[in-house]
C-alpha cells in the first residue's frame, strides 16, 4: 500500500523540489523507517489515517532504539516534508506533523582550523609527488571559497572565471551562485592546471572537471576526506579534521574579520539565514575576547 506513497513522494522531491540524490535517499530513508514502525504496530494505516498520537509513539519508538537527537529532528522533518507531499498531491486534508515536536538540539561548530594551522596543513604536501599540486590547489580552493566537499568534487573548468576572480558553484539542488576566489587559490588552480592536469588522461564524460584523479576521473568524496586526514597526521594537527572543517573555517574566519552575515550566507550557499547564525555565536565569544585584550575598562578598574 505505502509502495505507490513512496514512489509518488520520490518523484516530487527530485522533480518538485529539485533534491541531489543523495537528499532523496535520505529522505526516503526516513519514511522506510516510518512504515517499519507501521508494520511491527500491525497498523494498516494510510497517510490519510494516521494522526498526531501515531506519529508520536514512532519518534518514541526510534527514541528508544538508540537514535540520536539530530537523527530523530531529522526524521522529523522528512516527516513533515512527506505530508507537504501529501496535501499538495491531495493525499490527505490534515496534517498530522503540524504539531510533532522534534527534540531540541544544541547547535555547536566543530572543531575550525586557525589560519596558521590551515598553513601548516598546506606546507605537509609533498609537491614532488604527481598529485602535489593538485593537492594544493584543492586546499587552497576549499579554503578561499569554503566549497562543501561535493561541490569542490564536481567543480568544472567551464566554471572558473578567474581573472574576474570568482567560481560558479553548483550546490544542493542544483542551485548555482558565485563565489570570489582569493590570489593564492588562483595562483594554485594555474599552477596545477598548467603543469599537471594538461598532461592527464581524461576519462570520457571527466573533461570539464577540474580535479581528476590518476585514471582521469572526478575525484570522490572520501578520496578528500583521507588525503586531508593524512595531511593532518603529517602536521601533527590532533582536531577532529574533516572536508567541512576548511568551509567552517572558511565561514569562521570571514565571521571573526567582521563580514557581514549575509553576505557570508550567500557565499556558503545556505538557504536559509538562521544556518548562517551558529556563527555568530562564535563571533560574540571572539568579540568578548578581544574586548578583554584591548578595552582598558574590561575586567579592569577604571581611573578614578
Amino acid at each position: 500500500m505505502w509502495v505507490t506513497y513512496k514512489k509518488g513522494f520520490q518523484a516530487w522531491l527530485r522533480l518538485e523540489k529539485s533534491l541531489s540524490d543523495n537528499s532523496v535517499e535520505a529522505y526516503m530513508h526516513d519514511i522506510e523507517k516510518l512504515t517499519q514502525f507501521l508494520q511491527l504496530q500491525g497498523w494498516m494505516f494510510t497517510p490519510a489515517q494516521l494522526e498526531l498520537e501515531h506519529l508520536q509513539k514512532f519518534i518514541r519508538w526510534i527514541a528508544e532504539l538508540g537514535m540520536t537527537q539530530t537523527s530523530q529532528a531529522r526524521i522529523v522533518s522528512g516527516l513533515r516534508s512527506f505530508y507537504k507531499y501529501c496535501l499538495v498531491e491531495q493525499l490527505t486534508t490534515i496534517d498530522p506533523t503540524a504539531l510533532l515536536e522534534a527534540p531540541k538540539l544544541m547547535r555547536t561548530l566543530p572543531d575550525t582550523l586557525s589560519f596558521q594551522e590551515i598553513e601548516m596543513l598546506i606546507d605537509a604536501i609533498d609537491r614532488s609527488k604527481t598529485e602535489g599540486e593538485r593537492n594544493k590547489a584543492i586546499l587552497e580552493t576549499m579554503y578561499s571559497c569554503g566549497l562543501r566537499v561535493s561541490e569542490l568534487v564536481g567543480l568544472q573548468i567551464s566554471c572558473l572565471f578567474l581573472d574576474s576572480g570568482f567560481v560558479r558553484v553548483i550546490g544542493k539542488g542544483n542551485k548555482e551562485r558565485l563565489v570570489p576566489i582569493g590570489d593564492n587559490a588562483i595562483k594554485q588552480v594555474n599552477i596545477y592546471m598548467e603543469h599537471t592536469r594538461r598532461f592527464m588522461p581524461v576519462k570520457h564524460g571527466h573533461e570539464d572537471i577540474l580535479f581528476l584523479n590518476r585514471r582521469g576521473a572526478a575525484l570522490s568524496r572520501v578520496m578528500i576526506f583521507l588525503m586531508i586526514r593524512d595531511l593532518a597526521a603529517k602536521a601533527g594537527i590532533r582536531k577532529n579534521i574533516s572536508p567541512h572543517t576548511f568551509r567552517h573555517s572558511f565561514a569562521t574566519h570571514l565571521v571573526e574579520g567582521g563580514a557581514d552575515l549575509r553576505a557570508v550566507q550567500e557565499m556558503l550557499g545556505h538557504e536559509s539565514i538562521t544556518t548562517t547564525e551558529i556563527y555568530t555565536h562564535l563571533d560574540r565569544e571572539f568579540l568578548r575576547m578581544t574586548l578583554a585584550s584591548h578595552h582598558p575598562a574590561f575586567n579592569k578598574s577604571l581611573p578614578r
